[in-house]
């Protein structure tokens, strides 16, 4: 008797231990996700920019409490919280979902949930239009598939690249960073987003016909039978420059048209522009 009670009880102190190991069990938190430096993602393996780089693409460009700053594959989401920490309204574009709430969460350590969101979404669907400055660290082939829509937002949003170009549009500047804070993806590129100004304007000064390769422009000033070349053409953003005939011509590009001034040996005047 004494043998059964106890087997019984033995078997049923075992049955609870199991239950508690099963609800232990049911109840132990997942483990929190931990990026890893070359995860797979869906265009490009992850690797984080080096703080000391965002620092510098953020002040390339010159962003400020203004703008609205969206990173393109925002990884940890340390731009759009660096971004948010000056003021700017932020946004991180991010197909893993895991490090879209990784990012949402440190956003919220850092105290800049009101200025910085993320959305787990493909960069290549994604409306990003409206940014006054783009920022990302993709691959080269990847950057040449964005560049058109890129090029087709509005003159004078910013883009910063981390080490990768846009090919044959050369970049407005370019700055590297050296020593032990950086020993690796150390260049950041920086590029305005020009006007389009390409075709034949009518102006006071005659016939103007401008072809343009992304901000370099170069034509004719055409005044009669006297044709003089454009040269040192510049766009930055909706700005316009360039000299024919020994003036030098500058502006503010619109969609009605450009407005500006013309300088002839330190003399200047109104000149405009239509189409």
């Amino acid at each position: 008797m004494h043998t059964l009670t106890t087997s019984v009880r033995l078997v049923a102190g075992s049955c609870i231990s199991a239950a508690l190991a099963i609800n232990c069990a049911i109840a132990q938190p997942a483990p929190a996700f931990e990026p890893k430096v070359g995860q797979r993602g869906k265009d490009v393996v992850w690797v984080p920019t080096k703080q000391q780089l965002v620092d510098k693409m953020l002040d390339m460009a010159k962003v400020t409490a203004q703008d609205y700053v969206i990173d393109l594959g925002s990884g940890d989401g340390r731009t759009v919280i660096t971004a948010a920490k000056r003021g700017a309204t932020a946004k991180g574009i991010e197909y893993n979902p895991d490090m879209v709430e990784l990012s949402k969460k440190n956003a919220e350590k850092e105290g800049v949930t009101a200025k910085a969101t993320f959305e787990k979404a493909d960069i290549f669907e994604s409306d990003f239009s409206k940014a006054t400055v783009i920022t990302m660290f993709l691959l080269p082939s990847l950057n040449l598939k964005l560049r058109p829509k890129l090029l087709d937002m509005k003159p004078g949003t910013r883009l910063v690249s981390n080490s990768f170009d846009m090919g044959d549009w050369r970049a407005d500047e370019t700055v590297s960073l050296n020593g032990e804070a950086c020993t690796s993806h150390c260049t950041a590129y920086f590029w305005i987003v020009p006007a389009k100004v390409q075709g034949t304007w009518k102006t006071p000064q005659g016939e103007l016909t401008l072809e343009q390769t992304y901000q370099d422009i170069k034509g004719t000033l055409k005044n009669g039978n006297v044709v003089a070349p454009v040269t040192n053409g510049k766009l930055t953003g909706d700005q316009i420059a360039f000299t024919a005939a020994g003036t030098r011509y500058t502006g503010t590009v619109t969609d009605k048209g450009i407005t500006g001034k013309a300088n002839t040996g330190g003399r200047e005047a109104d000149w405009n522009a239509t189409r």
